[in-house]
Order: C-alpha cells, then structure tokens, then sequence
C-alpha cells in the first residue's frame, strides 16, 4: 500500500504526519527533529499551537541540507481571530516567517467559527466567555484562495467543518478544499463525514488519532482507548502495540494521520505500520468500537451541567450529525 493520498490538485500528502499540537516549548524541535530522522516528510502545525517557531528552527537544520523543501510537506492553519478578509494574507506570512518557509503545502480554515478580531488567540468577555465575530467562512475562504493565486500555499482546506459547511464552501470554491482536518479514532470513527468527503473529493486527516489520552481536560473516568483490552487482542495477534494498530486503521481507510508525540522511540514506532495489514474482520471488529464520542471540543459548565464551549457560535460545527 502506498504511504501517501493524492490529493485532488495532484501533491502526495504523507498518511502519517507528527502532530504539534499540545507539543510544549523546548520539546517540539527535538520532536521534529526525531521525526523528521525517522523517515517522517508530513509536519502538521498551526498558528494557534503557539510553537510554529520552535518548529521553523527545526525545519531550518534539516531543509536545504539533508532534506530538498519539495520532499517535506508542511500543513498551518489559520486561527479563528483571523478570518476577516483583511487579515488571512498577513496570518499566513506570519506562519511562513515563523516557519522559515517561502510557502506551505497547505494551509487549514481551523474553525468555520470567527472570534473577534486582534491579537489575543481567545478574546474573553468579563465572565469568560469567548468574544465571537460574524464574519463567515464562505468570506474567509475567498481571502485564502489568493494565498494560492500568490504561490504562498500550495493548497486550502478546512479543518473541523461538517458535510454542510464542506458543500457550502465547494459551492463558491474557485480552488476546492483539499483536505478536511477533524478528530477522528475508533470511538469516533467519522464513518458518515468520511463517506461524505471522498464523494466530493476531499481527503480526511485525523487529528488526536490516537484518542488523545493527554488532552489537559481529560477525567479519571473517561475510556482510554488505548487501554481498551479489544485493542490490546488485536495488538497482541499483529505483535505490534495498540497504537499502531489505531495507525494502521487509519491508514487502510487512506485516512492520513498526525500522532503527536516528542518521545523519539515512540515517534519512530508511530511510522513504522507500512509492515503488516489488518485483515477485514479486524478493521470491521474496530470500527465497531465506535462510540460517536468526541474528546476535542472542551466543555464548559454551565448550571451545573457540561456543555460545549462555542455551541452558541452560528457556525458552530457540531449540532449536524456530522
């Protein structure tokens, strides 16, 4: 099987990226670094991580030298303070100058939802909660396609948009989104949205494809798939780990993947499911521990009740059932 999807404007899109997100300050250039000794040619990064620095002094030890730019794929997104018009053409040279790039492979929508405008990433009334502007995507995508008539990217595409919104922006799209970005593991299989946007020609990546176990609002007693003892059966028949078995998932769906890590050991062991192949039965058997639970849209409480951060946000992405 190949380790790359094509993507609808021709670029082969690495299956299997390191992911940066949650990659703490001190840690990610050594991550990339690893991955990128390891064999890995996907970096998935994003302005709202905060590190896209730290990743750029990785990038420069590498491209040029042991690495030509062309064999390296490099993803960013733009944040959700950064959706009017005005602003997409300076958020994108921010990343490239953080990066240390002339241009991206890709470049995400993060959130169809807009914050209000500025410098602060979440801009919070007095009681907390977040300040939202009403500019819609539809409007920010029209500022990112100029990204691609000026060479700056490669490629658009969106990240945690429903089927809805997909057809939405491919109904204005002069340049179609190549990709959709959204949280994806075998208790959130995305069987439905992942049908939906290969119908019209868009690839999924999966981000926490691993469930996320070190998400900072985690609770003691939410599942841990990596823990589940079906995961482990199957592992334990491969003689590969649970997480490499999740990788291999998603790999024989062409779902690309962005595991993140910064323990080089694991982040060598995340690229190594190029080797074996799940039988039907197994990818079948996985599929069926999905749970439609997602772990990535924090909560907040509310009169004593957990509820969804941004589901008061217009587009809010989730209320659809996918």
């Amino acid at each position: 099987m190949s380790s790359f999807v094509t993507l609808s404007t021709g670029q082969r899109m690495p299956l299997v990226g390191l992911g940066t997100w949650k990659s703490a300050p001190g840690q990610v250039k050594q991550a990339v670094l690893a991955a990128l000794d390891s064999g890995y040619r996907h970096i998935d990064c994003a302005a709202a991580y905060s590190n896209e620095q730290e990743v750029g002094e990785a990038l420069a030890l590498r491209l040029g030298k042991a690495l030509r730019r062309e064999e390296v794929f490099v993803t960013s997104k733009l944040w959700n303070t950064k959706h009017h018009p005005e602003d997409v053409e300076e958020a994108c040279r921010t990343s490239l100058s953080d990066l240390g790039l002339s241009y991206l492979d890709l470049y995400l929508m993060h959130w169809p939802m807009a914050f209000q405008r500025g410098k602060e990433l979440m801009p919070r009334r007095e009681d907390g909660s977040v300040c939202y502007s009403d500019t819609h995507y539809r409007n920010t995508w029209k500022a990112m396609e100029s990204l691609v008539d000026k060479g700056l990217v490669k490629a658009i595409g969106l990240s945690n948009f429903n089927a809805r919104q997909i057809d939405d922006i491919i109904s204005v799209a002069r340049h179609k989104p190549v990709v959709n970005q959204v949280e994806c593991h075998p208790y959130l299989s995305q069987q439905d949205l992942l049908a939906h946007c290969r119908s019209v020609g868009v690839a999924v990546t999966a981000y926490s494809p691993l469930g996320s176990g070190d998400r900072p609002w985690a609770s003691p007693d939410e599942p841990s798939l990596l823990e589940d003892p079906r995961l482990g059966a199957i592992a334990h028949k491969y003689q590969k780990t649970p997480a490499q078995v999740i990788l291999r998932w998603h790999v024989q769906r062409a779902v690309v993947c962005i595991p993140k890590s910064v323990t080089p050991s694991r982040i060598q062991q995340n690229l190594q499911v190029f080797d074996f192949s799940l039988s039907d039965n197994d990818m079948i058997l996985i599929e069926s521990f999905n749970r439609n639970e997602r772990f990535i849209v924090p909560a907040v409480e509310r009169d004593g009740k957990k509820v969804w951060r941004d589901a008061e946000h217009p587009y809010f992405p989730f209320h659809d059932a996918y």
